[in-house]
Formats: C-alpha cells, sequence, structure tokens
C-alpha cells in the first residue's frame, strides 16, 4: 500500500550566513503518522524545523505541504498554511495567562470556542489553570500550553522539537500519550528527540539526520529488532 505524504523536503540546502547546514536534506511525512528526527547535536535537526517554518530561507530545494508548495512562504504565512511548531525553550508569554496564550493560537486561523474546547480535552489539567500566569507553571505545564496553542491553529503537520526535555517521568509519558491521540485524530508529527527510550514508543519511523543530511529512514520495529542504526549515527546504545 503507497503512503499518502503530509509533507515533503526534497533537495534542501540551507546556510546560517555563510556557514551551510542542511545539504540537499530529502524527508518525507506520511499522513497520520509519527516521524522522529534523531542524531547527535548539531546534526541539522532544529534547522530542518525551523526551515519548514521559513524561519531560515532555503537556498535550493522544495518543501510540500499536502502538494502545495512552502519553500519561499513568509514566516506568519506558514501556521496559516497548516503547520504548528513547538520550538524547543517552549516561547510563551510569561506575563500572559493561559487563556491568553491559547487565544493567541485561535487567533492566528480565527478559530473558535469549539477549537479551545477541543484543545483542552487534550490537557484537562490546562483548563483548572486558565487564569494563571504562564510564567508560574511547572515545566510540564508549560510544555502542555506550548502544545496547547500550536494546536489551536488545527494544523496537518506539527512539529515538536524537544518536548519531553527536562520533564519529570509522569509529564513526559502524558506528552507521548498526547502525541498518540494527535495521531490517530490525523495529525502528522515531526518530533525531535534525544533519548531513545522517549522515542520507540511513540514514533512510527525515525530518520537519522548527520552533517545537515538524512541518512537514513528505519520503521520502529525494525530499529528495536536491530538498534545498530543509534550507535552509528548517535553513539549510543
Amino acid at each position: 500500500m503507497t503512503e499518502t505524504r503530509a509533507l515533503t523536503i526534497s533537495g534542501l540546502d540551507c546556510f546560517y550566513g555563510d556557514v551551510q547546514v542542511l545539504y540537499g536534506l530529502d524527508l518525507a511525512l506520511n499522513k497520520g503518522e509519527v516521524l522522529c528526527l534523531f542524531g547527535r547535536n548539531g546534526a541539522g535537526k532544529t534547522t530542518t524545523l525551523k526551515a519548514i517554518m521559513g524561519l531560515i530561507p532555503s537556498s535550493a530545494g522544495s518543501i510540500r505541504l499536502d502538494g502545495e508548495e512552502l519553500t519561499g512562504l513568509p514566516a506568519h504565512e506558514v501556521p496559516k498554511a497548516g503547520v504548528a511548531y513547538v520550538p524547543q525553550g517552549r516561547r510563551l508569554f510569561a506575563e500572559m495567562t493561559v487563556a491568553e496564550n491559547i487565544e493567541i493560537g485561535l487567533m492566528t486561523r480565527n478559530k473558535g470556542k469549539a477549537t479551545r474546547e477541543n484543545v483542552l480535552d487534550l490537557f484537562p489539567l490546562l483548563r483548572q489553570r486558565l487564569r494563571q500566569r504562564s510564567g508560574t507553571l511547572s515545566g510540564g505545564e508549560q510544555q502542555m500550553l506550548a502544545m496547547a496553542r500550536a494546536l489551536c491553529l488545527e494544523p496537518q503537520v506539527l512539529l515538536l522539537d524537544e518536548p519531553t526535555e527536562g520533564l519529570m517521568p509522569s509529564m513526559i509519558a502524558k506528552i507521548r500519550e498526547t502525541v498518540a491521540k494527535l495521531r490517530v485524530s490525523g495529525v502528522s508529527t515531526i518530533l525531535v528527540e534525544q533519548r531513545v527510550d522517549a522515542v520507540l514508543s511513540v514514533a512510527d519511523r525515525v530518520s537519522f539526520i548527520e552533517n545537515g543530511r538524512n541518512r537514513e529512514t528505519v520503521d520502529v520495529e525494525q530499529l528495536r529488532a536491530d538498534p545498530s542504526a543509534v550507535r552509528r549515527y548517535v553513539g549510543v546504545g
């Protein structure tokens, strides 16, 4: 059976100033799957997410969302096209309440009360925190809020950059559970993670990024049976 592509990256070159960081990167995200990007620090994982969002210009290549060309779109237009991004560090408005942060997400694509309720159903804890300033939330609660704000866009594709970093095991489990629920609802996710154990339980496939290139993409079942690729590209078992 042929998979339907949600997002396709072909031959992508990106630079930070004069320094090239992505070299002809190819990547395919299927509809309704979780694809993990794995690799050492500096391999180009976060740069790939930023390139998709138009935050880093590409000098060559193509980024297509469900057949629509995203390459060259201004960064503020990419969320409107259907891609949501939760960056490392969450980037919430710390002085604003939980409710106000969610409202910003709703405004980006003119979504209303029904979307807000659906998002809060995914994160029941946030219902109890709506009037609380987001800067006073725990790390796990802030990660939930960052994801909730992104999901207010009702995206086709969700990009998550190290969502479990620094969180307690109970919060990591909730984040993974949410990603699994999103897959069932048809959202396609690209997940950047550093920890193998956080990946294997939720991802469908893993792409190993090394020196700005996608070296290999493998099914999670294959990786469980033979973890040699993890040792080869990341240096851990």
